[in-house]
């Protein structure tokens, strides 16, 4: 990763960036900030809650462990993320099919829902870390919208089945926290770890 022209950091100081994430979205937001990473490294763990895990554990340990799944492989500073739908103490993840797709929208139609995202940047034997919060509102969904909403398939691979940036911008009528947080990445967040690092990217 190099930094931006205006940065004052030398070259041989900016450590090699990897995004431990298969998500086009995650890239997306990075480039945004004008960070574009070194590779593009998918980190393949077990991603099943524990027995009496809180959602905030839930997510914080799936960032570590993809960060540490990808520490031994890997040179330079390793990037990853995890993101967690919650409503109430239940932990909505990504549908397996569009009968527990609908569940969930139905679940989420008419209340409020957490999204917690975990950021976890391992470099040169430290582990920095970001919980980012936020609340959303969703306005209570018929089932003819509900029904739309499956038939675009944006649902899939989406936790809590829906994605804020598409179609389901429409159902959400108040939020309070993070909207890249809910993408998939806080990048105010980031960014601050990242430049922490030497990383720099046009906003930092």
């Amino acid at each position: 990763m190099r930094p931006a022209p205006h940065a004052a950091i030398p070259e041989q100081d900016v450590p090699t960036l990897i995004l431990g994430s298969a998500s086009p979205r995650r890239l997306e937001l990075l480039a945004q900030i004008g960070i574009v990473p070194d590779r593009v490294l998918p980190a393949e763990i077990d991603e099943a809650p524990r027995r009496g895990e809180s959602p905030r554990d839930y997510v914080r340990r799936m960032a570590r462990e993809k960060a540490a799944a990808l520490a031994d492989s890997a040179e330079g500073a390793i990037l990853c993320a995890d993101t967690a739908v919650v409503a109430g103490r239940r932990i909505l993840g990504k549908p397996e099919d569009a009968a527990e797709a609908r569940h969930y929208l139905q679940l989420l139609s008419g209340r409020r829902h957490r999204v917690l995202t975990s950021v976890a940047l391992a470099h040169d034997g430290r582990l920095r870390e970001r919980l980012v919060e936020t609340i959303i509102r969703f306005r209570p969904l018929t089932m003819a919208q509900v029904e739309a909403y499956l038939a675009t398939g944006e649902w899939q691979g989406k936790a809590g089945a829906y994605a804020i940036q598409g179609h389901a911008s429409a159902f959400a009528i108040w939020m309070q926290g993070s909207y890249s947080g809910v993408v998939g990445l806080p990048l105010a967040e980031t960014a601050c770890l990242l430049a922490a690092i030497g990383i720099q990217g046009t906003a930092t």
